[in-house]
């Protein structure tokens, strides 16, 4: 189904001769054009809105004001209930218009705002910033008086919630950074229970360090006294908006839950992005390539837009609640990026004064805490006043009186220009390297591998982050907060960069790529990254190619090789199970070594190894050789540490490897076919992994609307092939859902713009009812593109609405 495809390695073509050429995916669009007439108060000159088939908004407008005016106002208009909940929970308004079961979450979002000086704030970002967002958010307010004032649908949304959508500030957008991805406080709260149960290396199992490196537990802390809930706010504060019925009150909260799902973050929060220089290309042009990993759901995380002035014209896909282009090209140079994993927080500990809890030990002294009064609307309710609290490092997240001790969260996010993504405002406009790495200068989150390409056949990557300067430590576990540890910050320049390399090619997908030679105990930059098997395999196939087409590198983007799946094949075959084993661990392992370590929809294979890999290898591994006490604290382990420990001589094992590996391996197996067959059935011939991994998009209200309406908000569920450790990304819950990937997906034709294609899912729509909010999804599913056109000859023959705007008197 990749008639798409075709015409990949084209020159640009008129549309409609790719009309001809690409199938039914494209001739089977009717060419009728339904027009549509607006008078919208805010705008300053007439402009236009042409939708495509697959509901892209072109934006032409006579300014740069206009056109990020417009990305507010079109957003508003198809993304209108999910941009005003991001705003609610980012500021910590969710009580006033949800109620009472929000205030708690509210509370704790506030702790995460950004309350530094704004001129700082707006002048970190670049000169178009301030403006970008003031246009963005007057666009975004023209739309949403219109719904207020009844000239414009409310979004069913509000209607089953019983709330309405608010008027933003420009500052708003800035303000709130609990959508970064900042890492990895969390890490550190669980080495520091694994490390108080039993020692710090036991931790390994569930956290593989890179480079190679020894955690040492910092002086003056203990491990021992890190509650389990300490981040209970920092998990309120950056967790998706749950509608569900309230199962515990917020004094029974369970912090293993949010522990656990973080410890998967590092494999299934990233992205995959490659550059091609045209030497290596069929056309002699670049190609760069993206599909950033986020979590799924409906509507997507991700939104297409074209932005067109008499000085900009920018095309790709950002969060549809920012103004700007993340992803994508302006017609000269094309960017796209995948999270490079610095560690950009600390929990700190503090000692508190016995007689003021508001004074916490700084140096040779007692400090005050900053606190902030704020009151919290309820819906339905009295006010709650709160008192947040704040040290010199950060929200206080969890105060023990009793003991006498604080914890703060320190994170980028503090800092001036640390919102996510919003620096996107600045290389946006680039139109040459110096220029992009000028705006790199100023990028510093979320930490990011940017790739870029130009039409001059340059390519090139850099580590853009704001990256914190430890020089006593290494970040992996929390630290007291007295004054022995504090940040300075490294230079864009202390982290690596690469401009037309070599080899004809770059690649990232979240592995450690510090180059070697890199000075880690200088700067130590992070240590905690993603299995490298997604970018080895994307490696493995650019290397072998040296006339790359567009069509290769969508097909890359949905490879199904797994070289973690290879890499256990390998090892299975090097182990004779016990003479105990049972017969389904023997034919498990049998299929296992035949197995083409390809997660196939169809493989039965696939499915046994993912079971193993993700429930029964790690926890079978961790019982053998780490304490009872830390068990718990450590989880389900790390796949990937278990086979690196697996594979080698490693002393935790005993004197007997070979024999200790047998009755792991073989353990390990027989529970998870025994799992499989409660799930599949008892023919394991019959297994498929589709039928265990399944793609499912859920709206967050789903939770609490009628049956009928549950069925039209989610769209799905299908069977799924891929998994975290393929290029075709898929992570999984613990029952095997689709929980994150790429619902994104963008390959770029540099200079030949009109070639490109582009994926979105499950649609471009956040309206249940449009035929836009589920129509990308089954293309996405098999591998399938829709183009991403740029010129306006294009755009005009793809288009399938006009929308023709003027000033409102």
């Amino acid at each position: 189904m990749m008639r798409t495809l075709r015409l990949a390695t084209s020159a640009a073509l008129p549309y409609a001769l790719s009309v001809l050429l690409a199938g039914p995916a494209l001739a089977d669009m009717s060419t009728a054009v339904r027009s549509d007439a607006y008078s919208v108060k805010g705008l300053d000159q007439p402009a236009e809105i042409l939708i495509d088939h697959w509901g892209i908004a072109h934006i032409y407008a006579k300014s740069n004001r206009d056109a990020l005016f417009l990305q507010g106002y079109n957003a508003a208009r198809d993304r209108l209930w999910q941009i005003d909940l991001w705003r609610k929970r980012g500021l910590g308004r969710l009580a006033e218009s949800f109620g009472e079961d929000f205030a708690e979450r509210d509370r704790a979002a506030r702790l995460f705002l950004f309350r530094g000086d704004m001129g700082k704030e707006w002048v970190s970002y670049g000169p178009n910033a301030k403006s970008f967002a003031e246009a963005f958010v007057a666009g975004v307010n023209a739309y949403v008086s219109e719904v207020l004032a009844g000239s414009k649908p409310l979004p069913i949304e509000f209607s089953l919630s019983g709330s309405k959508p608010e008027i933003w500030g420009p500052e708003d957008v800035v303000r709130i950074r609990s959508h970064g991805l900042t890492r990895n406080v969390s890490s550190e709260v669980k080495r520091a229970l694994v490390t108080c149960k039993a020692d710090i290396d036991a931790d390994r199992l569930r956290s593989k360090l890179e480079p190679d490196w020894k955690p040492e537990v910092p002086q003056g802390l203990d491990p021992c006294i890190i509650p389990a809930d300490v981040l209970k706010d920092y998990d309120w504060a950056t967790d998706s908006v749950d509608f569900s019925p309230p199962k515990k009150k917020a004094e029974l909260y369970d912090p293993q839950p949010f522990l656990d799902k973080a410890d998967g973050t590092v494999d299934s929060i990233g992205s995959n992005n490659w550059v091609v220089a045209p030497a290596r290309t069929a056309t002699g042009r670049p190609i760069l390539a993206n599909d950033p990993h986020r979590a799924h759901s409906a509507p997507s995380l991700r939104y297409i837009v074209h932005l067109n002035s008499p000085d900009m014209s920018v095309v790709g896909a950002g969060e549809p609640a920012l103004p700007g282009i993340s992803i994508g090209h302006n017609g000269t140079i094309a960017f796209g990026l995948t999270i490079f994993n610095v560690d950009q927080e600390d929990l700190y500990v503090y000692e508190t004064n016995p007689d003021n809890p508001n004074q916490y030990r700084y140096k040779d002294g007692w400090e005050n805490m900053k606190t902030v009064e704020e009151t919290i609307a309820v819906r339905d309710g009295a006010p709650r006043k709160v008192s947040l609290k704040f040290t010199r490092h950060g929200p206080v997240v969890k105060t023990d009186g009793e003991n006498h001790r604080a914890f703060a969260v320190r994170s980028v996010w503090m800092e001036p220009g640390t919102s996510a993504y919003f620096g996107s405002s600045d290389y946006m406009t680039a139109r040459n390297w110096n220029e992009f790495l000028t705006a790199m200068n100023r990028f510093y989150a979320p930490s990011e591998n940017q790739v870029y390409a130009d039409t001059q056949g340059n390519i090139g990557w850099v580590a853009a982050a704001m990256t914190p300067a430890r020089k006593t430590w290494d970040g992996l576990l929390p630290v007291p907060g007295d004054g022995r540890y504090e940040w300075g910050f490294l230079k864009r320049d202390d982290l690596p960069s690469v401009y037309n390399p070599a080899k004809g090619w770059f690649a990232t997908a979240n592995q450690m790529n510090l180059p070697e030679g890199y000075p880690v105990k200088e700067r130590k930059v992070g240590f905690e990254w993603a299995d490298p098997s997604r970018y080895e395999r994307i490696a493995q196939v650019l290397s072998a190619n040296d006339k790359v087409t567009l069509a290769d590198s969508m097909k890359l983007q949905n490879d199904d090789v797994n070289l973690l799946g290879e890499r256990a094949v390998k090892l299975l075959k090097a182990v004779e199970l016990p003479a105990d084993a049972s017969a389904e661990a023997r034919q498990a392992a049998e299929m296992l070594r035949n197995w083409n370590a390809s997660n196939d929809i169809d493989s039965a294979p696939a499915a046994i190894y993912e079971m193993w890999i993700s429930q029964h290898l790690p926890k079978a591994l961790i019982t053998h050789v780490v304490p009872e006490a830390a068990r718990k604290a450590i989880g389900k382990g790390s796949g990937t540490a278990a086979i690196d420990m697996l594979e080698t001589a490693d002393k935790s094992l005993g004197q007997d490897l070979q024999a200790t590996r047998a009755a792991i391996i073989s353990e390990s197996l027989a529970s998870a076919v025994a799992a499989l067959k409660e799930q599949l059935g008892n023919d394991m011939d019959k297994w498929r992994w589709g039928d265990l991994h399944r793609a499912v998009f859920k709206h967050s209200l789903s939770p609490i609307v009628s049956k009928a309406m549950q069925e039209q908000f989610t769209v799905g569920p299908w069977a799924m092939s891929g998994s975290s450790t393929t290029p075709h990304a898929a992570s999984y819950n613990p029952d095997f859902t689709l929980m994150s990937g790429a619902s994104f997906r963008m390959v770029l034709d540099v200079g030949g713009w009109d070639n490109s294609r582009v994926i979105n899912t499950p649609g471009q729509s956040g309206d249940p009812f449009s035929p836009h909010y589920r129509d990308l999804a089954p293309l996405w599913l098999t591998g399938d593109y829709v183009p991403l056109f740029y010129s306006r000859e294009a755009v005009e023959g793809a288009a399938a609405t006009r929308i023709s705007l003027t000033p409102a008197e």
